[in-house]
């Protein structure tokens, strides 16, 4: 079976079994209908997956691979901020009349900073020092910018990544491994499409730079499951599980900005039902 499933279904058991509520607390999200969007949290969840052994996409219900993927490249690659540069409509309702969502996500990648070599913006310096300082333990983005949090529409859930190169006995490449740091998730919306886009975006990057992957550790400072989905995640942890899907990758694409959605496959994908219409709070 999918280890991504028994990660996701422990998880939330731990979550609806002995994490706190912040019902009847001040909070910010709320429902469409102006309803405060309260959730049952837990502080500090920590997940890994071994990407060299399979690719972590649950199979409980289907993950949208593809599009996961267009969004992180619309951020690590294009570094747009804007959602006119983006097929799907995740951000529609953080955009403003330009299709702009402010200073944030790859806005932030995409500003050039001073380094004794030169300048690059984030993204660049992480290829850089990926192929020229592999064991540096300076490579590393945030786009939790303090001093443009005023103009972001929303602020960075999903912001920081840092990079680990570990060398395996016996291995002539170089292991990729890599923390993704989130301060905030929504876990039925967007665990497992935050798990499956980073785990691409580390399997690009070690391709680039001729490595082999390894682990993806996932930190999430506030895991929460809002009241309205509670039934669906306690229906969803309960559907049968299948084994993971298999993960293809463009062997012929040496440059990460050549990547496509097309440049992905996943095969032997055996899902659960879709869940529809999951209310988001906003």
């Amino acid at each position: 079976m999918s280890y991504a499933d028994k990660v996701f279904v422990d998880m939330c058991r731990d979550i609806l079994d002995n994490g706190t509520s912040t019902e009847g607390e001040k909070v910010r999200p709320h429902w469409e209908d102006g309803t405060s969007a309260y959730t049952i949290k837990k502080f500090g969840v920590v997940n890994r997956y071994d990407l060299s052994k399979e690719f972590p996409a649950i199979t409980l219900r289907k993950t949208a691979i593809k599009t996961c993927t267009e969004e992180m490249l619309w951020i690590w690659q294009r570094k747009s901020n804007n959602i006119h540069d983006l097929k799907s409509t995740v951000w529609d309702e953080w955009a403003d009349e330009t299709g702009s969502i402010g200073k944030a996500y790859g806005y932030q990648l995409g500003v050039k900073h001073q380094y004794k070599e030169g300048m690059f913006d984030q993204v660049d310096r992480v290829i850089y020092d990926l192929k020229n300082n592999p064991f540096s333990r300076r490579i590393l983005t945030n786009i939790y910018v303090h001093q443009d949090l005023h103009e972001m529409h929303l602020y960075p859930c999903a912001y920081s990544m840092t990079f680990n190169v570990t060398q395996k006995k016996g291995h002539d490449k170089l292991t990729l491994n890599a923390i993704l740091n989130q301060r905030s998730q929504d876990v039925l919306a967007a665990n497992n499409w935050n798990v499956c886009q980073y785990a691409v975006l580390v399997h690009m990057l070690a391709q680039v730079c001729d490595m082999e992957v390894g682990e993806l550790v996932h930190v999430i400072a506030d895991a929460h499951i809002y009241d309205r989905h509670v039934p669906l995640v306690e229906e969803l942890i309960k559907r049968e599980q299948h084994p993971a899907p298999k993960f293809w990758l463009n062997p012929e694409i040496k440059d990460f900005y050549d990547f496509t959605t097309d440049d992905i496959k996943i095969t032997d994908y055996v899902t659960g039902e879709q869940i529809k219409n999951i209310p988001i709070a906003i």
